[in-house]
């Protein structure tokens, strides 16, 4: 069902109006009527005659005009009946102000379920349960009660009613860009983020969504339509939740699970979601994309008025992966011009006193920077703004003369420019004419160059876009009859996981190269393996009950003589029957010896928020105590594999160091997106590991094998 009826709604029942001031049911209408809504307010108490001079109505159904939304201020206990009797009047959606539910516990969960049940029985959506509101700036529509909140072109969802309200009250106070909707989530009970995330998306009064986020309750939908979204809208996230205690803290709070940090930060950025960590930076950010046009390459210049600001803004953005490439000299020759021999050309560029008597020389050397084919967009910062505050109040007018250049170069040159001013506080025309133009002003040089780094980011995202990272699987496309017909053997068997010859077997289906094993079930049939194999080999027993082979003395490494086979697959089988006598003993794998490689290890499981998740590290030490490790949600492009290695700290070791050769990093990716595809092919594969892989200057050898299977996920659920 579209959302308009909902988060347009033209006729507005508050049930639980009331005349206490203090009440939600007063406060909703009060604010309907001061900021002059332009709909049908209808109030819902059957105590009541009127309230603020409107009819009162003892229920919904009781209503003679149409109704669009219910706001319901009523305790948790009252809504299964306020939500039937909505039904019988046709409601489309209901905003639920209780908390109660399933941020509570088991009982909390139960009533929760109910209340989704008759809404959905009742063809009604719900916002919520345990939400601050929402609200509809551009109609008025204000069911948070929050008076005032600055009217914009930014979107803002929100899990938590105190974000809200100080990203509101950032907006109102330090800038003159605000939002078009609020939609404090909740629980999520029923409507979701990806709902809301398309309904923004074809919104044509929003340019930006902005999200503070504790948990989500479908993570790879969301991932689905974000991706979407992010081609022609920025979205700008801050996901809370990433300790141990602030994951607890956020379940307790939303209701939602709160997901794996590293999962949910690779997945968000990967679908084009610029991630924010620290708060403060959060509004800003967004009001940065909502404004400016994203950078077309990843290149900054730097116009100062001093060393010092000029010198940290570039140490940050060198943090932030921003490059500061250095300029043409033909750009150096006409700042050379302009300016004092003193000054700095090359990048950052430093005007040494060239704009002391004359500020307009900063729009000179913007629109000369701004010229440079290198340069992707500018960061001024410094004192520009307070020159005829701190020099001469006649240097005002011509810092507004060079605000106004400024903001007309933006849309010439289709660049984007980001302002620090010492002077921001202070409020200067010059700069409220930047904030005119959509150029945004910060009195701090961190979240300055924050906003520049963003706005690299997310133009690499829309240069670097690649169909294949849609988070979209195609179930099934790929797969062969034979892999199929291993595991509906395995699940016939009433097994959940596949012998490691069956595991090999499958992902040499999908291009995996064929090890030379061979199961066999006596030590006669060991040594003839052996021979054909012909050099040293490796013993495993294969039991479906035994899934640590080492644990059970299952595993034998090295083996060369025939006598040497003969005694340890004697030795393997007596183990296995020690470590589980009830075991089924399928027989023992003859594999060749490995030879000596770099270990990797690389494992998928399911992720409760987005699914498949496949993770990569370096095997050993590195992941046990490093936990030097890269996730990312499947499926994987070509691209998504190679960034997963590159983001691994050890990496370097791939590349080769110390003089020895580098590693096939080509195999190793291309496994990756055989993984991928595997996964891809079969949903019921719960879990993979493939650990140890042995990596090679040439080629890789796949060692062990694991993958386990869910009986119940014939199809999968994301």
């Amino acid at each position: 069902m579209s959302l308009d009826k909902i988060l347009k709604a033209k006729s507005v029942a508050i049930v639980g109006a009331s005349k206490n001031e203090t009440k939600r049911g007063y406060q909703a209408i009060r604010t309907l009527i001061d900021e002059r809504f332009e709909g049908v307010i209808y109030p819902v108490n059957p105590k009541e005659e009127s309230i603020l001079g409107y009819k009162c109505y003892a229920r919904v159904a009781d209503i003679e005009g149409p109704v669009d939304m219910a706001l319901i201020t009523t305790p948790a206990r009252s809504l299964l009946t306020v939500l039937r009797d909505c039904g019988k009047k046709g409601v489309s959606g209901a905003v639920i102000i209780a908390g109660g539910f399933g941020e509570t516990g088991v009982d909390g969960r139960e009533l929760e379920q109910k209340v989704v049940e008759v809404a959905q029985k009742n063809d009604i959506r719900l916002i919520g349960p345990n939400t601050s509101g929402m609200m509809n700036l551009k109609d008025h529509l204000n069911l948070v009660g929050l008076r005032q909140a600055p009217e914009g072109n930014i979107a803002l969802l929100s899990q938590s009613g105190n974000m809200a309200l100080t990203l509101i009250t950032e907006a109102k106070l330090k800038s003159q860009k605000g939002f078009s909707y609020y939609v404090g989530v909740g629980n999520e009970a029923d409507l979701r983020f990806h709902e809301y995330l398309e309904f923004f998306r074809k919104d044509k009064d929003t340019r930006a969504i902005l999200m503070y986020v504790e948990g989500m309750r479908d993570g790879r939908k969301f991932l689905q339509q974000a991706y979407k979204t992010t081609l022609e809208k920025p979205v700008i996230l801050l996901k809370s939740g990433r300790s141990s205690i602030g994951k607890r803290s956020a379940g307790s709070h939303t209701g939602a699970l709160a997901g794996i940090s590293e999962v949910a930060r690779t997945a968000f950025k990967r679908a084009g979601i610029v991630v924010i960590k620290r708060s403060d930076q959060l509004f800003p950010a967004a009001e940065t994309l909502s404004s400016l046009p994203p950078m077309k390459n990843n290149q900054v210049a730097i116009l100062a008025d001093g060393g010092g600001h000029a010198t940290i803004a570039a140490d940050m953005l060198t943090d932030l992966g921003v490059t500061m490439p250095e300029l043409s000299e033909k750009t150096q020759a006409k700042l050379k011009k302009i300016l004092p021999a003193a000054a700095a050309v090359r990048n950052p560029v430093d005007v040494a006193g060239g704009t002391d008597a004359d500020p307009t020389v900063f729009a000179d050397c913007a629109d000369i920077l701004l010229k440079d084919p290198h340069v992707g967009g500018l960061l001024l910062v410094g004192l520009f703004g307070g020159y005829g505050i701190r020099f001469a109040e006649s240097l005002a007018l011509m810092e507004e003369d060079a605000a106004h250049q400024m903001g007309k170069m933006v849309v010439k040159r289709d660049k984007p420019i980001v302002v620090h001013s010492l002077y921001s506080s202070e409020r200067p025309h010059a700069l409220h004419l930047l904030r005119y133009y959509n150029i945004p002003v910060y009195d701090s040089l961190d979240i300055a160059c924050k906003c520049m780094g963003v706005l690299s980011e997310y133009g690499t995202f829309l240069r670097s876009y690649h169909a294949k990272a849609n988070f979209v699987f195609n179930w099934r496309s790929k797969a062969r009859a034979e892999g199929a017909a291993i595991i509906k053997k395995a699940l016939e068997e009433g097994r959940n996981v596949l012998l490691e010859p069956e595991a090999k077997k499958l992902m040499q289906l999908h291009g995996a190269a064929k090890g030379g094993d061979v199961l066999v079930k006596s030590a006669d049939e060991a040594v003839e393996a052996a021979t054909r194999i012909g050099r040293s080999v490796v013993l495993k027993i294969v039991s479906p009950d035994i899934l640590h082979k080492s644990d059970a003395g299952g595993v034998r490494l090295n083996l060369a003589t025939a006598g040497e086979i003969r005694e340890s697959f004697e030795d393997i089988m007596n183990s296995a029957i020690r470590y589980n006598p009830d075991a089924d003993i399928r027989g023992v794998l003859v594999s060749p010896m490995a030879e000596k490689g770099l270990e990797v290890i690389i494992g998928t499981k399911i992720d409760d928020q987005f699914g498949p998740v496949i993770m990569f590290g370096l095997g050993g030490i590195m992941v046990e105590i490093l936990k030097d490790v890269a996730f990312r949600v499947l499926p994987i492009s070509e691209r998504s594999a190679r960034k997963m290695m590159e983001d691994i700290k050890s990496y370097k070791i791939l590349e080769g160091i110390r003089g020895e050769k580098s590693y096939d990093r080509k195999a190793l990716k291309n496994l990756l997106l055989m993984v991928s595809e595997v996964i891809e092919s079969y949903p019921e594969i719960e879990e993979m590991d493939l650990n140890p892989v042995l990596v090679y200057q040439k080629g890789l050898a796949l060692v062990d094998a694991r993958i386990i299977l869910n009986p119940e996920r014939k199809q999968p659920k994301w």
